[in-house]
């Protein structure tokens, strides 16, 4: 039996594939689209039995190829772009996809975990998976709010088949290199940090009880952990918050991000009062782009996630952003 993985070259698909590698498995079909090439390199150092492209990939399981020897599929697979405005692209390939995915598994008894988004709860800031505190402020996350609803719907009918959704918060970690522009903060910040010997953050990113930004990052390390938890775990279904379950500011990030690479180099770490002062921190106006569109605050709330039973603590943004620049500087 076959363990699928689509979005598998992507950022957290890759870490799954590795994760599952580091458990033994390796009869994997991983799926992508590949136009942009790059991300082959997340997938170098795993082992997979097959890749295919994510369209050939739908259109043979709608044909019956598959029928019988996939055991489960992690659909990691999206458009993750929260800038994309093409609503009909965003619709057609994360919602529509998804939906032939997921009936196809519930038609073959495969387990089905899929990545949804915190995306889908926009300006709230009550944090639980529950319809009233939904409300997404981009195509992208209404693509996800969309797709969740479905899987609302399917769950109630569908009571012994496993259908797992991981609303994720913001991710950052190994293997994201090829998101460009999307790619996390911190990736950021290690890379302005190599090439400016400075941090740059948007202005407010102190914290938002002084009317700034703060957001629950979350390492990938422990997504994969969780999204493997559930793997074991047939019996449980349902939509689950993924965070680490803290609202941290971005200046903890670029802290955290500085001194990551301050260490590499044998210096003494610094804090958050000496990086401006001596010029390794820099504030910037916040974009017009972004306003009306961009959460300000998120923090997971991980009730129904420890009330399933995972009981692993998650990486604070300290730990999590050491690790991730350790790996930066071998790998990058």
């Amino acid at each position: 039996m076959y363990t699928v993985v689509t979005g598998a070259a992507g950022f957290i698909g890759s870490n799954i594939v590795k994760a599952l590698n580091e458990r033994g498995v390796t009869k994997i079909i991983a799926v992508d689209n590949l136009t942009k090439a790059d991300k082959f390199k997340n997938l170098i150092d795993c082992e997979i039995a097959d890749y295919i492209d994510k369209n050939d990939f739908i259109a043979r399981i709608q044909a019956g190829h598959f029928d019988g020897e996939i055991e489960a599929i992690f659909h990691e697979g999206a458009c993750s772009d929260t800038m994309e405005t093409d609503g009909r692209y965003m619709m057609e390939n994360n919602f529509r996809y998804s939906s032939i995915l997921l009936d196809w598994c519930l038609d073959q008894d495969v387990q089905f975990l899929y990545a949804s988004s915190a995306a889908t709860y926009g300006a709230s800031n009550v944090f639980k998976e529950e319809r009233q505190y939904e409300g997404p402020l981009n195509v992208y996350g209404y693509s996800k709010f969309l797709f969740d609803q479905i899987v609302r719907q399917k769950l109630a009918q569908n009571p012994s088949s496993q259908i797992v959704g991981f609303r994720y918060f913001n991710v950052y970690g190994p293997r994201e290199t090829h998101k460009g522009r999307m790619a996390s903060v911190a990736f950021h910040n290690y890379n302005q940090f190599k090439a400016d010997g400075k941090v740059k953050l948007f202005e407010g990113s102190h914290g938002y009880e002084n009317g700034g930004q703060m957001r629950d990052f979350v390492f990938v390390g422990d997504v994969a952990k969780v999204n493997l938890y559930f793997l074991d775990h047939p019996e449980k279904s349902g939509i689950f918050n993924l965070g680490s379950g803290r609202a941290q500011s971005f200046n903890d990030v670029a802290v955290a991000a500085v001194n990551g690479c301050r260490k590499a180099q044998s210096e003494a770490p610094l804090g958050l009062d000496e990086l401006p002062a001596q010029g390794l921190l820099e504030y910037v106006a916040f974009p017009e782009a972004l306003k009306g569109k961009y959460q300000a605050f998120t923090q997971a709330d991980l009730t129904r996630l420890r009330a399933a039973g995972y009981a692993a603590p998650m990486a604070t943004v300290e730990e999590g952003v050491s690790q991730y620049i350790e790996w930066l500087h071998k790998n990058v």
